[in-house]
């Protein structure tokens, strides 16, 4: 009876078998990577949310702009008016209107409770303003309410928005560094696992030249072996910082920065490319280190 052959292994085969397929460097590769792409998953996420949220306080507050009127009890209306008949005559403004005390109330509301006796107290009287597509002049609109309005104050936003956006594009600058950290981390990680593995292997990798296995086979076993090992981690690790950011809190059930913290759209997609960048930085790092590791061992 004849057995069939056993089909012989492929040059990438026998390479793999030349670097072991588990010990400390084959977990401690699969770690740093996964744990380094866990926590890139969730920069990249602060950095995007970063940039929208920049977009939308900028968005927010650029066509906005508030008009602050204190005036004695017997002039607050008639300024009032004055403001008004000053806003229907200005090019730019697309529309203006005064909140009554029901609408100041509720401003006020988060930081002084509710009940606050509006009437009351000499609160400013507040007029919003939105600008149309083409601006108007708000240096002129100053000088046009200090003569008919002078307890009036025109408020175009613009040192409330300029931090506010600033703050943003910091944060997001501050997550795009933090990548390029956590991808100098793998690197150096993966770097020490290859130099590692190939001091542990000294004895093999002279055996191998002793037969005639030339540098660049023995290198492209570890290069192999190790962008495998980080493509896995990584891919482990992506999945799991995707589902660490679906579980964050919607829309609904928090307020403030982290309601837009996550991905939204095509922004989903970003993360599947980090395994791939994972695999790259590894191929690389490793075969950086193999050769000059090689070098040393001659």
């Amino acid at each position: 009876m004849k057995f069939p052959k056993a089909k012989p292994a492929s040059p990438a085969t026998r390479a793999l078998e030349v670097v072991p397929p588990s010990g400390p460097t084959a977990w401690l590769t699969t770690f740093t990577a996964g744990a380094m792409t866990f926590l890139c998953v969730f920069a990249l996420a602060l950095s995007l949310a970063s940039g929208r949220l920049a977009t939308r306080w900028s968005e927010a507050l650029a066509k906005t702009a508030t008009i602050r009127l204190s005036a004695p009890t017997g002039q607050m209306q008639i300024q009032t008016d004055a403001i008004l008949a000053t806003l229907a005559t200005t090019p730019g403004i697309a529309s203006y209107r005064a909140l009554d005390d029901a609408e100041t109330r509720a401003l006020l509301e988060p930081w002084f409770g509710p009940g606050l006796p509006v009437e009351a107290l000499p609160i400013p009287r507040l007029i919003e303003v939105v600008e149309a597509e083409q601006p108007y002049d708000s240096e002129g609109l100053r000088q046009r309410l200090a003569a008919e309005a002078p307890g009036a104050v025109l408020d175009d936003h613009t040192r409330w928005r300029r931090p506010l956006v600033e703050a943003a594009s910091r944060i997001r600058l501050l997550g795009v560094l933090s990548i390029a950290l956590i991808g100098a981390t793998m690197a150096a990680m993966i770097t020490l696992s290859a130099r590692a593995a190939l001091a542990t292997n000294a004895e093999v990798i002279r055996v191998l030249r002793l037969v005639g296995a030339k540098d660049s086979y023995i290198a492209r076993a570890f290069v192999r072996r190790f962008t495998l090992r980080s493509f896995a981690g990584a891919a482990v690790g992506a999945t799991a910082g995707l589902i660490g950011v679906a579980a964050l809190p919607a829309a609904d059930a928090a307020g403030g920065f982290l309601t837009g913290l996550g991905f939204t759209g095509l922004g989903w997609l970003w993360p599947f490319a980090l395994p791939p960048l994972a695999a790259i930085v590894a191929f690389l790092a490793t075969r950086r280190a193999a050769f000059r590791k090689l070098r040393e061992l001659t």
